[in-house]
């Protein structure tokens, strides 16, 4: 036969790249009752059974169709590091050879997973790690959920992840489709049965993508925000040169209107002489006046080259203070995990940078500048 007319194998279907709606869809395309796809959910996710021929409430005709055409594919764990104070910090390999990282944080009452939704980043947020690495690609669905499922194998039963925060590497808003999917396992009875309030999604202020999510998905909302006047926070978060601060927080207002906690989570990082005097609080407090918040004022982890310095703890006490006494409910995020670079900012996943990001943003900033 010609080479050239050879036919050619179809990669396998990927069945972790599915939630509910999607597998339900897939069986009824090969002709297969919808309930095939809640067995396969809670084998795969509950039972962290990725053989066919285990799955033994399916047909011996299903399984050896699903052996032939599907696979259950992993990422794979390729590096652990544990710190001083429990944190977990995994370095996590797709089979295309690109690497997250994905943080486990135990706590007495609570145990977080903070998962990464892209290989890098495009969003160039000045004081934070991951954009110094630059943006590769998007992460499918079982790319993501697939963090979550290596993280409870590698826990066991006795360490239930009862939180997940979309707030590791990448903006997640900008994989839309596949971080939707996923959020729809965690939160499937029949695969993880996390509660609306234990899965946050955390975002720079995608807002075409937040007002799309209300309509979709019910989860809990982080923004990163960092700064309570367009000016400084161009500087810092410069996707606000496209959304700036107006239209941000109309559509906060929008989406406590529909979200599970009826508040958003305001991230705010203390930058040393930027971001954190009384003057930038009373800012922020004007700023946050009509929208239902919580504010999270998190210390500046520092990295190589980053420029920054973490403001000093009595400026950080200071400045909560001030929003307490505005009826602002203000708490300092713990710094976990810094002594293994784990803790908020500081992910990179050896990325290389293969896009000139910055070279393009820079000429972005100076003709905005110009105009």
């Amino acid at each position: 036969m010609n080479s050239a007319t050879a036919s050619v194998d179809p990669a396998p279907i990927n069945l972790l790249d599915f939630d509910r709606k999607g597998l339900q869809a897939f069986f009824a395309g090969i002709g297969e009752k919808p309930f095939r796809a809640t067995q396969i959910l809670k084998w795969i996710h509950q039972e962290g059974v990725v053989d066919f021929d285990q799955m033994t409430n399916l047909s011996k005709s299903l399984r050896s169709y699903l052996t032939q055409h599907c696979t259950i594919k992993t990422p794979t764990i390729v590096e652990e590091q544990l710190a001083s104070d429990g944190t977990c910090k995994w370095a996590v390999q797709m089979h295309c050879g690109n690497r997250v990282e994905t943080v486990f944080i135990p706590e007495q009452r609570r145990a977080t997973l903070c998962v990464s939704s892209q290989v890098g980043c495009a969003l160039a947020c000045s004081f934070c790690s991951t954009a110094r690495q630059g943006f590769n690609r998007n992460l499918s669905t079982g790319e993501i959920i697939g963090q979550l499922f290596l993280a409870q194998q590698r826990l066991g039963p006795e360490h239930r992840i009862s939180n997940v925060v979309m707030m590791g590497m990448g903006e997640p808003l900008l994989n839309f489709d596949n971080v939707v999917a996923a959020m729809n396992l965690m939160m499937d009875d029949f695969a993880y049965g996390l509660s609306k309030r234990r899965v946050t999604i955390s975002t720079s202020g995608i807002v075409p993508a937040m007002q799309r999510l209300s309509e979709v998905c019910d989860v809990s909302m982080a923004v990163s925000l960092h700064a309570a006047s367009d000016e400084l926070r161009n500087q810092l978060v410069p996707i606000n040169t496209k959304y700036p601060l107006k239209q941000l927080m109309a559509a906060c207002r929008d989406y406590a209107r529909l979200g599970p906690r009826k508040h958003i989570t305001f991230e705010y990082v203390m930058l040393d002489g930027i971001n954190d005097t009384l003057a930038d609080a009373a800012t922020l407090i004007k700023l946050l006046k009509n929208v239902p918040s919580k504010v999270n004022l998190i210390p500046f982890n520092p990295f190589p080259q980053s420029n920054y310095r973490c403001s000093d703890a009595a400026t950080i006490l200071r400045f909560r203070d001030s929003l307490h006494n505005a009826g602002i409910v203000t708490t300092i995020r713990k710094t976990r995990g810094d002594d293994i670079d784990a803790a908020c900012g500081q992910l990179v996943g050896q990325v290389q940078d293969k896009s000139r990001r910055h070279i393009k943003l820079q000429a972005m900033q100076a003709s905005s500048h110009a105009g």
